[in-house]
C-alpha cells in the first residue's frame, strides 16, 4: 500500500474551501473584466464592388490594407447578396484565386507561383452564407493583391445584386494585448511551478500521492502551453511558431485529460499501477484524440503554406471519416471517465481524506468544464454543432474577453489544484511523525486510514509533549 506525501487539501476548514473558490472565482472574473475591456480582436475592412451582368465572369483585383507583423494572419471573405431575401439556394460555385504580394519597389511577385482553383458551396437562406476565399496563415509582404473569379455566377437563376468582400486580420492593438498576457501567465505559471517543487523537495517522490505526480507534469505543460516563444511569430516570418503553439495546446489538453482519467482510476488503485493494464488503455484512447487533432493541425497549416485557398472541411474528402473517428474517440473518453467517476465515487464516499480529494477535484473539475461549455456556447452559438464551424473558429472572436477566459480559466483552475495538493507548512516534522503512535491519524497515509491503525487510543497529551520535541529538534536543524 503507498503511502502519501501530505496535502494542504487535509488541513482545509470548510471556510478554507469557500476562499478557495472565491479566489478562483475573482481571478477568472478579473479576466474576463480585462477582456471585455481590451480590443476587438479581429479588424475587418470593406470592400463593396457593384455588378452589373456584363462583370460577372471578370476577375476583382483586391488590395489589402497595409499589413504588420503584429496583424498575424489575413483572410478574405465574400458574401454574395442576391436580389430576393427569401431564397433557399445550395449550388456548387468554381472559383479562381491569385494571390499577389506587394513589395517595396511596388512589383508584384506571385505567392506559390501559381493560380488556384477550387469549389465552393454558396448556400442562401434569406441571406447568403460568408465564403473564404483565401486565408494567410502568415505574412510576408505588407500589402497583398489578390484576384478573384467566380465562373458560375451567370448560371443562377436569381440576380445578383451585389458581392461584397471583406478583409479579416488580427487587431495589432489585440497582438500586443496577447502578448503581455501571455508573457504574464508564463511567469505566473513558473512561479506556481518553482513553489509547487520546492514545497516536495523534502519528500521522496515514491511518497508523493498521485495527484502531486500529475501536477509536477501538468506545471510544465501548462508553461508551454502558454507558449514562451510565442513572440519569435513577429520576428519570423514562417508557419513554425504558430504550427509550434498549436502543438503546445494539443499536447497539454491531451495530458490534462489523461490527468483525470488517471486520478479517478488511480486514487481507487493502491500500490504498483502496472503500465499494460492500467496506463495502456488511457494513453491509447487519448493519443488518439491528440493524434487526430495534431494531424488536421498539421494538414492544415503544410496545405496553406502551397495554397491559401486550402481548407481541411471542403477541400479532403476524408474529412468527414476523420470527423466521425474524432467523434467516436471522444465518446469512448466521455464515457469511461464518467465510469471511473461513478465507480470512485460509489467505493471510495465513506473513506477519510479519499473522500476529501475525490470532492474537491470534482467540484472543481465541475466548475470548469461548465464555464467552458457557456464560454463555447456565447462564442459560437448553434454553430458549434454544425459541420462548418471548425474551419471558422479564427474568425469569429468578438472581443479579448473571449480569448482571455479560455487561457485565464485552465491557467487558474492549475494553480488552484497545485495549492490544494502543495504540503503545508508543517507538513515536514508532521511526516517524520507519521509512525508515530500518538499521531497516527494525523498525516497518516489513505492506507492507513481506510484500514485504521492500532495506536488510535493513545492518550493526546503524549503526542503533544513528542511534537513539541521533534519541532525543536527540527528548529535547531
Amino acid at each position: 500500500m503507498e503511502p502519501l506525501a501530505p496535502m494542504r487539501l487535509y488541513t482545509l476548514s470548510k471556510r478554507h474551501f469557500v476562499l478557495v473558490f472565491v479566489v478562483f472565482f475573482v481571478c477568472f472574473g478579473l479576466t474576463v473584466f480585462i477582456g471585455i475591456a481590451g480590443p476587438n480582436v479581429i479588424e475587418t475592412s470593406v470592400a463593396r464592388t457593384d455588378l452589373n451582368n456584363s462583370l460577372k465572369l471578370k476577375p476583382f483585383n483586391l488590395s489589402s490594407p497595409p499589413l504588420s507583423t503584429y496583424n498575424q494572419q489575413l483572410w478574405l471573405t465574400c458574401i454574395v447578396e442576391l436580389d430576393q431575401h427569401d431564397v433557399s439556394l445550395k449550388k456548387n460555385v468554381t472559383m479562381t484565386v491569385k494571390v499577389l504580394g506587394v513589395v517595396k519597389d511596388g512589383s508584384t511577385p506571385y505567392v506559390n507561383n501559381q493560380v488556384h482553383n477550387r469549389t465552393r458551396l454558396l448556400s442562401c437562406a434569406q441571406k447568403c452564407s460568408e465564403i473564404i476565399v483565401a486565408h494567410l496563415g502568415y505574412l510576408n509582404y505588407t500589402q497583398y493583391n489578390i484576384f478573384v473569379s467566380f465562373e458560375d455566377l451567370n448560371k443562377l437563376t436569381y440576380t445578383i445584386q451585389n458581392i461584397t468582400f471583406t478583409w479579416k486580420t488580427y487587431n495589432p492593438t489585440f497582438s500586443q494585448v496577447e502578448i503581455w498576457f501571455r508573457f504574464v501567465f508564463v511567469v505566473l505559471t513558473f512561479v506556481v511551478t518553482c513553489l509547487f517543487a520546492h514545497s516536495l523537495r523534502k519528500f521522496s517522490m515514491r511518497d508523493w500521492g498521485i495527484e502531486q505526480k500529475w501536477m509536477s507534469i501538468l506545471l510544465p505543460l501548462l508553461l508551454l502551453y502558454n507558449d514562451p516563444f510565442f513572440p519569435l511569430s513577429f520576428l519570423v516570418n514562417s508557419w513554425f511558431p504558430g504550427m509550434l503553439d498549436d502543438l503546445f495546446q494539443s499536447l497539454f489538453l491531451c495530458a490534462l485529460l489523461l490527468f483525470w482519467l488517471c486520478v479517478y482510476h488511480g486514487i481507487r488503485v493502491q500500490g504498483e499501477r502496472k503500465c499494460l493494464t492500467f496506463y495502456l488503455p488511457k494513453f491509447f484512447i487519448v493519443g488518439l484524440l491528440w493524434l487526430a487533432a495534431v494531424t488536421l493541425g498539421i494538414w492544415q497549416t503544410v496545405n496553406e503554406v502551397h495554397d491559401p485557398t486550402y481548407q481541411y472541411r471542403v477541400d479532403t474528402g476524408n474529412f468527414q471519416g476523420m470527423k466521425i473517428f474524432f467523434l467516436v474517440v471522444a465518446t469512448t473518453y466521455i464515457l469511461y471517465l464518467l465510469f471511473l467517476i461513478v465507480r470512485a465515487c460509489s467505493e471510495l464516499r465513506n473513506m477519510p481524506y479519499v473522500d476529501l480529494r475525490l470532492k474537491f477535484l470534482t467540484a472543481l473539475t465541475f466548475v470548469v468544464l461548465v464555464i467552458s461549455i457557456v464560454i463555447l456556447y456565447l462564442r459560437f452559438g448553434a454553430q458549434v454543432l454544425q459541420d462548418n464551424f471548425v474551419a471558422e473558429l479564427s474568425t469569429h472572436y468578438q472581443n479579448s474577453a473571449e480569448f482571455l477566459s479560455f487561457y485565464g480559466l485552465l491557467n487558474f483552475y492549475l494553480y488552484t489544484l497545485a495549492f490544494v495538493y502543495s504540503p503545508s507548512k508543517n507538513a515536514l516534522y508532521e511526516s517524520q511523525l507519521k509512525d508515530n503512535p500518538a499521531f497516527s491519524m494525523l498525516n497518516d497515509s489513505d492506507d492507513d486510514v481506510i484500514y485504521g491503525s492500532d495506536y488510535e487510543e493513545m492518550p493526546l497529551q503524549n503526542g503533544q509533549t513528542i511534537r513539541a520535541k521533534y519541532k525543536e529538534e527540527s528548529d535547531s536543524d
